[in-house]
């Protein structure tokens, strides 16, 4: 589209001479990749584009248009959403609190109005039956969520989550988390990111339960938590992590806990120096049967 820029200083139209003079200067058109149309007759606002539609350059266009005042607007462009940053900064419907260790963040049967996101730390969830047993269902750590349940209808929590360490947990409402998956695709991206891998997680859990032995359950658990797989080799497990909740996570008795973890420990597979320390030798553990680890433990004890 050809026109002449008219809001230009001195080209500013104020007589119909002037519109005559400017129209003989074809050279000054511009070309204009969008455009918003007023309605006839309307004048530019302050700090818009106008320029002036020529019948003589425009012949095609149509007659309502022709010899009068348009403006063309720019679209702004969206503000890139960092899905990193929303979570770690407090806003409208959004909270971010500090827990010390042992601190309760919301219990059993609680009303479930909002999704949990870890900065720093570690949390425990656990679930007690109505018989007062009581069992961890997973340790999460920093980037994962919890008490999504909400999410999906829940309108109590099935579940008691409590810090194992210092941490620094963001509170994000029911209907502000709804909103952001809906109107930011980035953050949808990570959190279905998220549910994938814990559904994967979940399932892998629930194989291990029903066909391997405690021993091996043990293994793979002590694995999970040095992130085996995650980097080059398994970090130190940071924080006290006891036998009880050991046992609690494997389904087993904490005795025997005790007795696959100094097993592990003459083997090699792990350490103790002030913090739990894991090998990859651990893995031994999981990909072969019973057989060749109980003769790897004899070939310990006869040297």
């Amino acid at each position: 589209m050809r026109v002449t820029d008219l809001y230009s200083p001195g080209l500013r139209p104020r007589s119909r001479q002037q519109r005559q003079a400017i129209r003989s200067r074809r050279n000054h058109g511009a070309t204009i990749k969008t455009a918003s149309f007023r309605q006839p007759g309307a004048r530019p606002q302050s700090g818009a584009l106008s320029f002036y539609i020529e019948p003589d350059i425009i012949p095609t266009f149509p007659p309502d248009f022709v010899g009068q005042w348009r403006v063309f607007v720019r679209k702004r462009r969206k503000v890139s959403f960092d899905p990193k940053i929303f979570l770690a900064q407090v806003g409208e419907g959004k909270a971010i609190a500090k827990y010390q260790r042992g601190q309760i963040l919301f219990s059993q049967g609680d009303v479930a109005d909002a999704v949990f996101y870890i900065q720093k730390g570690k949390v425990k969830l656990t679930v007690i039956s109505d018989q007062g047993k009581e069992a961890v269902i997973a340790i999460l750590e920093p980037g994962q969520f919890f008490g999504e349940g909400c999410l999906n209808g829940h309108g109590l929590r099935v579940a008691t989550t409590a810090a194992m360490e210092e941490c620094v947990i963001t509170r994000i409402a029911k209907s502000v988390m709804i909103a952001a998956i809906h109107r930011e695709p980035d953050f949808s991206e990570l959190f279905m990111s998220y549910l994938l891998a814990r559904n994967s997680r979940i399932e892998a859990d629930l194989i291990d339960q029903l066909f391997n032995s405690s021993e091996r359950r043990l293994a793979r658990l002590l694995l999970l938590l040095a992130n085996f797989g995650k980097e080059a080799r398994p970090e130190p497990i940071v924080g006290k992590i006891s036998q009880e909740t050991l046992a609690e996570m494997v389904g087993t008795t904490r005795s025997r806990v005790s007795f696959f973890m100094n097993k592990f420990r003459k083997l090699g597979y792990i350490d103790y120096n002030g913090h739990l320390e894991v090998h990859n030798s651990l893995l031994n553990v999981v990909l072969y049967d019973r057989h060749e680890i109980d003769t790897s433990e004899s070939r310990v004890k006869n040297r």
